[in-house]
């Protein structure tokens, strides 16, 4: 590469970090504010004694959380695991539990919502069962299937049906009449019609129960392993630190968890996107 084509391809980097800096420093610079802003008084309210919370700085200062910041993937075996793996295992209960819920979710939702009598019928029990606390089916969860394994995936999968066949049921309701007469006068067949007309007027409502869904089933997986001992997750990870007082590391378990639940939403959203770009 001769000294003239590097100038040119340092030049073109300038450009285009250049461009894009001013294209999306106003939605850059004020959240980074707005979290530098949090994170001071936090700090300041700390030092002064103001709350008996550790400030931010603590997951630094303090050894063994800087340990496990600069260390997620250390494995000594059982239970002593880094970050890391303490996030994968809870994410792969989480994988296990939501995608039961998507399935049963859209397709009970699509079966409700074109049964007018079948939605009267179960809508006051799929409100009632939707304001169950994730917490509060934990034990009967471990009473039903006897090992913390399939109750936690149970506990998941009963917290974040509820939003995800509720918001399909009435994506399915809100299909247009005019769609419904064009079927019937086309003579449509069944798949034509779900592929046509049903899926892409429901998918909007389909991918906000989706979104709402995945937030409840991160937060169930965490209140579940709080309570259920002796499985390897990131709830049990806040639970045992919490036990020997190591309040900078439930600090920055609680930072992996915030990360990881807006990794999930922003990754619904951008599967929404290339699904369903209009909605």
């Amino acid at each position: 590469m001769t000294v003239s084509t590097r100038r040119i391809n340092k030049n073109n980097q300038g450009n285009f970090i250049s461009s894009f800096w001013k294209k999306n420093s106003k939605d850059i610079v004020p959240p980074i504010l707005g979290i530098l802003g949090f994170l001071t008084i936090w700090q300041l309210f700390s030092t002064l004694g103001l709350t008996k919370l550790p400030g931010p700085l603590s997951i630094w200062t303090d050894e063994r959380t800087r340990e496990l910041l600069l260390y997620p993937f250390y494995d000594a075996g059982g239970l002593d695991k880094g970050l890391f793996w303490q996030t994968m295992a809870s994410l792969g209960r989480v994988a296990q539990g939501y995608s039961l819920a998507a399935l049963v979710g859209i397709g009970g939702g699509i079966l409700v919502g074109m049964n007018p009598i079948l939605d009267k019928a179960l809508d006051p029990i799929f409100q009632f069962l939707r304001m169950v606390a994730p917490l509060a089916w934990v034990p009967i969860a471990l009473v039903a299937l006897q090992q913390n394994q399939p109750a936690a995936i149970f506990v998941i999968f009963i917290t974040s049906v509820w939003p995800i066949l509720i918001n399909t049921t009435e994506g399915v309701k809100q299909i247009p009449q005019d769609y419904l007469n064009v079927r019937r006068v086309l003579k449509l067949s069944n798949y034509k019609f779900f592929f046509k007309i049903l899926l892409p007027s429901a998918l909007p409502y389909i991918f906000t129960g989706l979104r709402i869904g995945i937030g409840l089933a991160w937060l169930a997986i965490i209140a579940a392993e709080i309570v259920m001992s002796g499985i390897v997750g990131i709830g049990f990870f806040i639970w045992d630190a919490y036990q020997q007082n190591y309040i900078s590391e439930i600090i920055l378990a609680v930072i992996y968890i915030g990360a990881v639940g807006l990794i999930l939403d922003r990754a619904i959203a951008y599967i929404q996107k290339l699904i369903a770009p209009q909605s």
